[in-house]
């Protein structure tokens, strides 16, 4: 039986008009190409994964395309992206996966990879929950994204709750894939602190990331700990690389630096072959 996912927050999150969320995000991508430099996403390795805010786009969306536009060189190479945020709406021990053949947007559907789905089932954290993903964000602000950036791509939609980075890690490692697989984790970073604050907490978590050190992640530092951690866990094994794209928070946008929420932008990559 096919069954769609439709949008739970479109109009909220972001645009729900097809023409209105196209020409936003197309802008923030050119806003991104144009500030790192007209090859943007056409030079060096072809990002593995990402970790990218999940903010209303007024907030989230330019760190989000400074991490987005990376990926230009390999529209066509990446056919499956495995999506993976933090359940925010139910308490979840472990992963849940959804029964959906594929996640609506505005900008069209997106067919869910359900053999790989099938395979996750078998691993005992992960189970089928649709009220995870039924008015869930995290991923689904993801897509419009993707839907810019890809040709045509399969998603396996993952919402985690408590689990411990090797646990993570092992989900990671079954749908790891090839070139032709991203992964796509969604986070944003501390939460309703001040603007010192949060700037001191989220450079120690960016600094976690870049060295790809899971240990030093503890509560508070994003809402994705869990699944940044078993992606650090995983990168590490596999010696990829980590680039800081974008570091702010939403005091950047309000003008209002007495609370605020920190964004992140993060892209993986194969480390360099050393010099000499």
């Amino acid at each position: 039986m096919n069954t769609v996912r439709k949008p739970a927050v479109a109009g909220l999150f972001y645009p729900a008009d097809p023409t209105r969320l196209r020409h936003q995000v197309q802008a923030y991508l050119d806003q991104a190409a144009a500030g790192a430099g007209r090859d943007a996403g056409s030079e060096g390795a072809t990002p593995k994964a990402l970790i990218v805010p999940h903010a209303g786009y007024t907030y989230s969306g330019p760190p989000a395309a400074a991490a987005y536009v990376r990926l230009a060189g390999a529209r066509t190479r990446i056919s499956r992206v495995v999506l993976i945020g933090p359940a925010h709406r139910v308490p979840l021990h472990g992963f849940a996966v959804s029964a959906a053949t594929a996640f609506a947007t505005p900008l069209g559907d997106v067919p869910v990879d359900r053999a790989t789905v099938r395979a996750l089932l078998a691993l005992p954290l992960v189970r089928e929950d649709e009220t995870a993903h039924a008015e869930e964000h995290c991923l689904e602000v993801q897509l419009p994204f993707l839907q810019l950036v890809l040709d045509a791509f399969t998603i396996v939609p993952l919402v985690a709750g408590e689990a411990a980075p090797a646990e993570t890690a092992r989900v990671l490692d079954l749908v790891w894939g090839g070139p032709e697989t991203l992964i796509v984790v969604s986070s944003d970073l501390s939460h309703y602190r001040d603007d010192e604050t949060a700037r001191r907490l989220d450079r120690t978590t960016a600094d976690a990331i870049e060295t790809l050190r899971p240990e030093a992640l503890v509560r508070g530092t994003a809402c994705g700990r869990v699944p940044i951690a078993g992606l650090l866990h995983a990168a590490r094994a596999r010696g990829l690389a980590v680039e800081t794209a974008a570091l702010q928070n939403s005091g950047a946008v309000t003008g209002d630096r007495r609370e605020v929420v920190g964004y992140g932008a993060f892209v993986f990559a194969a480390a360099p072959p050393e010099s000499g």
